[in-house]
């Protein structure tokens, strides 16, 4: 009998010039004040200038909150909801990356449910609905604009919590590959594996559905096949709409079969380190698949197969697979010419890995591992 999967998913417009439907969407929630949600890169790059054009042209009062830094902290949250209160503001629209999305996301559950952000951590703990949210991503990796997942920043304890609810699955998503063209090199670079360990890790979780894995393997063909294209043609607006569809996919999926060890390890990484979450995800995520391999090696076997595919190859048998089709794609981004930038101390180690098992993502990982196991990749991944 088939284990019943729900799947949750908001309202989405794809394509090009879809950032310009802002101020109608704003209009049809019924908005009064809209508190726009940015940062100050985002701002810099133009983008924001053409949602205020967007709101201003359908008549929309609005006020701009943009004290967001990546891996957004708790004080930014609690500071933002404040912000939103004092402006009388009743719909948030959040433009910018993942962080800018989860910060919004964030903001929402104090001005609705009080309290302090970190007491959210965990699943289902949010009683009451957010305000109306509109989310307009700006870079291809994070899907914090289709799921139900908000990840902060705990600088008290140094880590990063999770907060999973459908309360946190937007309003509308205006998802404008257009916003692409202003990313560089290495941000395109550590946002597509994101996406990639989004979509494999979702494919191996142990809470998949047909509906996830449908989404999960056509993120992982759209990034194998797209990702080394954009690398080399930075710019290219066919090629970015691939990997802005991949991150759709890639969020449909893990919003609703969530993750794995790769994001466990990678969220205590950054929060103890501030390090750029992409990064980490591609630099654990070859020995994470090794470690899981033997525990699911069908799907393994099935991601490597359509990773290899995607450049008219034929994977290599077993473990090998998987492992030379991640090699491809991180060694095309460059990630790796970094890693002196990621060194860690044995004790460092051992405390991440004893965090990472307290991570909400390391429930659905396929194989259940000990502290020592998984201090054992984080090791072998920035010691040696």
């Amino acid at each position: 009998m088939e284990i019943l999967r729900k799947f949750v998913a908001p309202e989405f417009v794809f394509g090009t010039g879809s950032l310009d439907l802002a101020g109608q969407y704003a209009d049809h929630m019924g908005g009064n004040r809209i508190l726009l949600v940015t940062d100050q890169g985002i701002k810099d790059s133009g983008w924001c200038e053409k949602v205020e054009s967007a709101l201003s042209e359908r008549g929309m009062e609005y006020v701009i909150y943009d004290n967001i830094l990546p891996n957004p902290r708790e004080a930014q949250i609690m500071e933002g909801a404040d912000f939103y209160d004092g402006q009388n503001c009743d719909v948030i629209l959040a433009l910018g990356g993942g962080s800018v999305l989860d910060a919004a996301k964030g903001i929402g559950i104090i001005v609705s449910n009080g309290g302090h952000i970190l007491d959210y951590e965990g699943i289902d703990k949010i009683p009451s609905p957010i305000p109306p949210l509109i989310c307009i991503p700006t870079t291809c990796g994070s899907s914090a604009d289709v799921s139900q997942f908000a990840i902060i920043t705990d600088t008290g304890r140094g880590k990063k919590i999770a907060i999973v609810s459908k309360a946190l699955v937007p309003d509308i998503s205006l998802i404008d590959p257009g916003t692409l063209v202003t990313m560089n090199r290495d941000l395109l670079s550590a946002v597509s594996l994101d996406t990639l360990t989004h979509a494999i890790e979702a494919y191996v979780s142990t809470a998949h559905s047909f509906m996830t894995d449908r989404h999960a393997l056509g993120a992982i063909e759209l990034i194998g096949a797209y990702l080394p294209r954009a690398l080399d043609d930075p710019g290219n607006l066919e090629y970015l709409s691939k990997l802005m569809q991949a991150s759709l996919e890639a969020g449909l999926a893990f919003s609703n079969a969530s993750l794995g060890m790769v994001h466990a390890m990678a969220h205590v990484l950054g929060g103890l380190k501030d390090f750029p979450h992409g990064e980490c995800n591609g630099l654990l995520l070859k020995g994470v698949c090794e470690y899981n391999y033997a525990s699911c090696a069908e799907r393994y076997d099935s991601i490597s197969s359509a990773l290899a595919a995607s450049h008219g190859e034929k994977a290599a048998e077993g473990v090998g697979g998987i492992l030379q089709e991640i090699d491809r794609l991180v060694e095309a981004t460059g990630i790796k010419e970094n890693l002196g930038r990621f060194a860690l101390s044995a004790g460092e180690c051992q405390t991440l890995a004893e965090l990472s098992l307290q991570d909400i993502c390391s429930v659905t990982n396929p194989r259940e591992p000990e502290v020592t196991e998984i201090r054992d990749i984080y090791e072998r991944t920035f010691m040696g």
